[in-house]
């Protein structure tokens, strides 16, 4: 299973370089940032600097979207990455939640993410690509490589992964329904003729590493983690009000917690002490996320890895991001990949 940490782009920039250095010495190969131009640094910037300082940490927004940048800016811009650095990136991609609605707009429809993948990928790649009637090519690319990963959650997203995407992030790690829709994901896939094994499976959730499972230790590792329920609620508020509440479509496992849910502030976006995310429940910071000590984050991912997952990307949005790091690396990463 590889490994990958994701930061939110806060300045100083030099300290999330630092960080993604630190996670590279031990053991994580994949880089990863939030991307929302309001709220944080712009992260294809810091990119340049994370990856001139480390050897071979693959680096990529989690995620980009098709509305913030025009497709062939961000496809040359991952190009010139890959031509100084050597193809180390990836684009992980999503409807645009945060970056959209901050500055007023609204999150990019399934279709505009279906054409940007496609159109992304060819000119990062070097090929030409349709520009809404005008045909383009990026002659200075020589094999350029540029692996496209979808965010989902609903059906037709996790469709649409499996039938276009090089990977899938799925951002929680509850068992149940990382199964659910890794299949979705793999049976759309069959279904379209690939081979489900090239669609990389990619968990992404906080993980809070405490020195015992003792009540108090797990009550300050869940308020560390709870932001992460109200973030990914966003997303699943969006699937309730597309399919209804009790559509067979979405499982209830995933939209049941939502119902207390009452707004929704993004300047506290992502941190820990989130005064939107109360509604979230003790229950769903379990599932969601990997708190406890260091056994119970490896018998986690174990599962998690049972079940087709490739990557398990860590956010580390909390107050020990250098010592859960480094226990990954010297005990979680090891004993998980032994």
């Amino acid at each position: 299973m590889d490994f990958g940490l994701v930061l939110q782009t806060d300045p100083p920039a030099s300290g999330v370089v630092e960080l993604m250095k630190r996670a590279e010495g031990q053991g994580f190969t994949y880089g990863w940032t939030f991307d929302s131009a309001v709220l944080w640094q712009e992260p294809f910037v810091i990119y340049s600097q994370i990856l001139a300082n480390t050897e071979r940490l693959i680096v990529g927004p989690m995620v980009t979207n098709p509305g913030t940048r025009t497709w062939e800016v961000t496809a040359s811009t991952f190009a010139t990455l890959n031509d100084m650095y050597g193809n180390r990136t990836v684009c992980g991609i999503g409807r645009g939640d945060s970056a959209m609605r901050v500055a007023g707009r609204k999150p990019n429809t399934l279709a505009r993410i279906d054409e940007a993948m496609h159109v992304i990928r060819e000119l990062a790649e070097g090929r030409e690509a349709d520009l809404g009637g005008t045909t383009i090519r990026i002659p200075w690319i020589k094999d350029g490589k540029l692996p496209v990963w979808m965010a989902a959650y609903g059906p037709r997203a996790l469709a649409m992964t499996g039938e276009k995407a090089d990977g899938f992030i799925l951002q929680l790690a509850d068992p149940y329904l990382t199964e659910v829709m890794v299949k979705a994901v793999k049976d759309a896939a069959v279904a379209a003729g690939r081979n489900p094994d090239d669609v990389r499976i990619c968990v992404a959730a906080p993980a809070y590493v405490t020195e015992d499972d003792s009540p108090e230790s797990l009550a300050h590792a869940r308020e560390q983690c709870r932001w992460f329920g109200g973030m990914v609620g966003n997303h699943v508020a969006d699937l309730v009000s597309k399919y209804g509440e009790h559509s067979a479509a979405v499982p209830e496992e995933l939209t049941d917690y939502i119902k207390a849910r009452e707004g929704y502030d993004y300047s506290h976006h992502g941190r820990t002490g989130n005064p939107d995310t109360a509604f979230v429940p003790d229950e769903i910071v379990d599932r969601f996320c990997l708190i406890g000590p260091a056994e119970a984050h490896i018998e986690k991912l174990k599962a998690l890895r049972g079940l087709g997952v490739d990557q398990f990307a860590l956010y580390n949005m909390q107050d020990a991001k250098e010592s859960t790091i480094d226990t990954y690396g010297t005990t979680v990463i090891p004993a998980v990949n032994a």
